[in-house]
Formats: structure tokens, sequence, C-alpha cells
């Protein structure tokens, strides 16, 4: 009985401990290493996919927002998304009188809380193929499955596809994405 009680211990430990370094593994994003300890705002400055994204989070005054405790998911567009958008976009909305509509447009890429990819693609397939998100800018998100692939479409139907998913955070995780969301006018 002893014996078996000290199997189950140590199996108990093992699974803890196997948990625990499948959820601090590091992705690689843009070049750089994604350390899990480290914040969203964190991480990202360190990607050489996400310079735009920065620098519009740093003209927008989100820096504080994104590195506070969370959780949140961000839906985060590469350099290439944005260059997607007509030209002279971005530097319009890096503008300081345009920080609003800036703001509006990257909180529409975060919904409060922490959802892996695991957890959408159950809340699509229990929405029958599609799931519906409330964006901290009070937007609406649409995730569906494309095969393998998530894909989320904006409220002006762009879809954007899930390049990489699951980059944990301390305060949350990013999921790649390759088209710049839009809110609805």
């Amino acid at each position: 009985m002893k014996n078996l009680k000290f199997f189950i211990a140590v199996f108990l430990v093992g699974l803890t401990t196997s948990n625990a370094l499948a959820q601090s593994k590091t992705k690689m994003v843009g070049g750089a290493e994604m350390y899990p300890s480290k914040n969203i705002v964190e991480n990202a400055v360190n990607s050489q996919d996400h310079t735009t994204l920065v620098a519009a989070v740093k003209a927008a005054g989100l820096v504080d927002v994104l590195a506070g405790e969370g959780p949140f998911t961000v839906f985060a567009p590469t350099n290439a998304a944005f260059e997607k958008l007509p030209e002279g976009t971005v530097a319009t909305l890096l503008k300081d009188e345009n920080k609003k509509q800036l703001q509006t447009i990257l909180t529409y890429h975060v919904l409060a809380g922490d959802y892996k990819a695991k957890d959408i693609m159950k809340a699509i397939k229990a929405g029958n193929g599609t799931a519906t998100f409330t964006t901290v800018s009070g937007g609406k998100l649409m995730a569906m499955m494309d095969g393998d692939a998530v894909k989320v479409k904006d409220e002006n139907g762009n879809v954007a596809t899930v390049t990489i998913a699951d980059v944990n955070q301390s305060n949350g995780v990013i999921h790649v994405i390759d088209t710049v969301l839009l809110p609805g006018k």
C-alpha cells in the first residue's frame, strides 16, 4: 500500500511538472523568443514582425494597459498585415489627432480573458462553425475554422488567419494574424 501511495504521489508530481513545462515553453515570433514569464508588451517589442504594431500601441498610449495584469487575448497583426492597408493609412493613424481612432482599432484586436486556440476552437464547435467574441473596444469578431486554421472575421468582412497560435504571456496570450481587423463603421 505504501508503494502504491508513493507511486501515485510521484506520478502526480510528474504530471504537474510536465504540465508546467508545457505551459512555460517559449515560441519564436519575428525572430525572437517569446517568454511566458514576460508580459505582452515586453515580448512584442522584441518581434521584428511586430514593429508597426508596437509603434501603434505606443502612439495610442496603450503600453501600460497591455503591460497590465490582464488577462488579455491579443490578435497581433504582423508588419505585413499593416502593409496590406491602403497606402498612408498607418502614417495617418499614428498622428496625434487620430489617437482615439487608433485606440479603437487596436483594442478591437483584444479580448478580455485568456483564450487559447483550443478555447476558441471549442467555442467554434459549440457555435456550429462560428463563435462571436466581444472585443475590449466593444466590437464583435467572428471566429471560424478553415481546415486546421483558425480564421477571424471583423465587422467589415475582412478575414485574418491565425499564423502562430498560443504565444503565452504572463498576462494572457497572443495569436499572430496576417490581416489587420477593423471595427464596423
